[in-house]
């Protein structure tokens, strides 16, 4: 086929069409309508002008002198943090460095049920001892709830008790704006000698005010920034700089996109500034105003720290969330978040036109044409608290592998995570052994997550005694 007659290009033709009528999705600038001003003034020069190298008047996220270097001393001293870095690979590349930073190769590290997924790959480049939280579980929607400061002071004992722990991770905002008590929960980790990295990645910094050491913000989910802009604050003594710049600098890119760094300065710039929280209170009485219609309509909605995340409970209505999702996304309603048991509506931080109007009568059409009795409890999965690792999560990951039946895998070592997307939760980790309780819920699971969870599983093959 000749380059004159190939059909254009498809990724091309998809980036110009036009918008959905309700694009209720990451980023937050919700197709341009919410950029950071500066970003948004930047963008309309001519293109390409932006697209430079680490000139000496830039630098890099990793050089002493240059505006990249003034932009991110300006961006800690408005968190009130000692040092931030930006990123060009997103919240999961500074959140593997930062671990990486914490914890030296061999270290045990803490992390939660509800982790993302680049934090294993971190703990394979790291090798890295993960010791996987168990999270308390929502039977109605089938959420991971945020820990609590008694269950974490129980699991902080027990792993202390097996030796030193390099790292605790939490995740606070989770994916649907769920938070917990960061205060409490940071001072109960430094009670016990571990410092605390926070994934905020779908918040906005302020687990530094909660005393937190590294902390992770993508800056497309909760401000005015694009696709893979990101930011690392730190603060305080229980981290090491020189440690933390080496995980950086093996994991970013050496030609970094001024763009996106630009992005992240003026999403951060907007974010603190006076305007910023206009915008914030503007979007957050438009979300007040759309719950309580929903409401006042009958709908479940799941409360959370985040006005601009709507979690409607569609499990009540007998809706399993993905036959929604594909129902909605026909009728150009498109949803950031669709779970067997619930679905996240990103609202933006300029929500689009007549949301509050146009968004209740879609949701009642969907619940006319699908709806039905209330669907039954979700089964909470049978993990053990504080879950150590059968086999090294590298080693395990690498291994030569048998392909099994779930039915059939109990007592084998998994060869690979399930990890339905998007949330990028494992539900198994490599290394993990699937015990005849895991597996069964596992087999439920699959029927939960059509078409993202196999009927069989990766499993190390049985030779050296696994």
């Amino acid at each position: 086929m000749t380059p004159r007659s190939q059909p254009a290009n498809p990724l091309l033709q998809q980036l110009l069409l036009p918008p959905p009528p309700l694009p209720l999705h990451l980023p937050a600038h919700g197709r341009g309508r919410g950029l950071a001003p500066a970003l948004w003034r930047l963008l309309r020069q001519p293109p390409g002008r932006w697209d430079l190298p680490e000139l000496p008047a830039i630098g890099g996220p990793l050089q002493s002198e240059g505006a990249v270097a003034a932009a991110q001393a300006r961006a800690a001293d408005l968190l009130g943090a000692e040092r931030c870095w930006f990123g060009v690979n997103g919240a999961s590349g500074l959140l593997q460095a930062a671990l990486l930073g914490l914890a030296p190769p061999g270290s045990r590290v803490l992390l939660p049920r509800n982790l993302h997924r680049s934090l294993l790959h971190a703990c394979v480049l790291g090798q890295l001892e993960p010791l996987i939280v168990d999270l308390p579980f929502d039977p109605l929607t089938g959420l991971w709830r945020p820990l609590d400061q008694s269950r974490l002071e129980q699991v902080l004992r027990a792993a202390v008790a097996g030796g030193p722990v390099a790292a605790l991770v939490l995740v606070d905002p989770t994916y649907q704006g769920l938070g917990g008590d960061l205060v409490a929960l940071v001072a109960a980790a430094h009670a016990a000698g571990v410092p605390v990295l926070v994934d905020q990645a779908h918040g906005d910094g302020s687990a530094l005010a909660a005393g937190a050491d590294l902390v992770v913000v993508s800056l497309q989910k909760a401000a005015g920034g694009l696709a893979q802009s990101a930011a690392l604050w730190a603060q305080g003594p229980r981290w090491d700089p020189v440690a933390l710049e080496r995980a950086l600098l093996w994991l970013q890119t050496s030609s970094p996109s001024a763009l996106l760094l630009a992005a992240a300065a003026a999403a951060i710039d907007h974010l603190t500034s006076e305007a910023g929280r206009r915008q914030r209170q503007r979007a957050h009485r438009r979300a007040g105003r759309l719950r309580q219609r929903l409401e006042r309509e009958g709908w479940t909605l799941v409360a959370n720290a985040d006005p601009l995340r709507l979690v409607v409970a569609t499990a009540p209505d007998g809706l399993d969330g993905f036959r929604a999702d594909a129902w909605l996304m026909a009728r150009g309603v498109i949803v950031e978040l669709p779970e067997p048991g619930a679905l996240t509506f990103t609202l933006g931080l300029e929500p689009p036109r007549a949301l509050e109007r146009r968004l209740p009568p879609v949701l009642a059409g969907l619940r006319r044409a699908l709806g039905g009795a209330a669907l039954p409890p979700f089964p909470p999965p049978p993990l053990p608290l504080l879950a150590a690792l059968d086999h090294p999560l590298g080693e395990a990951w690498r291994a030569e592998t048998q392909t099994v039946p779930l039915a059939e895998s109990a007592g084998r070592i998994a060869a690979e995570p399930i990890c339905p997307y998007p949330p990028g939760i494992p539900l198994l980790v490599p290394g993990e052994r699937i015990d005849s309780a895991r597996a069964t819920w596992l087999d439920q699971q699959r029927r939960h997550w059509p078409g993202q969870i196999a009927d069989s599983v990766k499993v190390v093959a049985e030779r050296g005694g696994f």
